[in-house]
């Protein structure tokens, strides 16, 4: 039985760009069947929405705080969203 949906908007900090963190961070989205988009920010932050089952989404969470191997991240805000939640997981480029 799946549980509420729940759907998100992340920013993470840190060192998160070049070291293929939006690649990384769409494998881990579908491995937990989530859906939204994750892209590189101007200020070398990384943002994402991220839809789906409220416990996928918390497990989306903790694991945006580990990143690839090479990533050092310092900070991860969550704000909850009021979108329409995608059909897919994108990287946006």
């Amino acid at each position: 039985m799946q549980g509420e949906h729940r759907i998100v908007r992340a920013r993470v900090s840190g060192t998160v760009q070049g070291v293929s963190y939006r690649v990384w961070a769409r494998a881990e989205a579908m491995r937990l069947g989530l859906t939204g988009w994750v892209r590189n920010e101007r200020d070398g932050s990384v943002s994402a929405l991220i839809a789906g089952d409220d416990a996928a989404v918390t497990a989306m969470i903790e694991r945006l705080w580990q990143g690839p191997r090479g990533a050092l991240v310092s900070n991860v805000e969550v704000e909850e969203a009021a979108e329409e939640a995608p059909l897919d997981f994108k990287i946006i480029v």
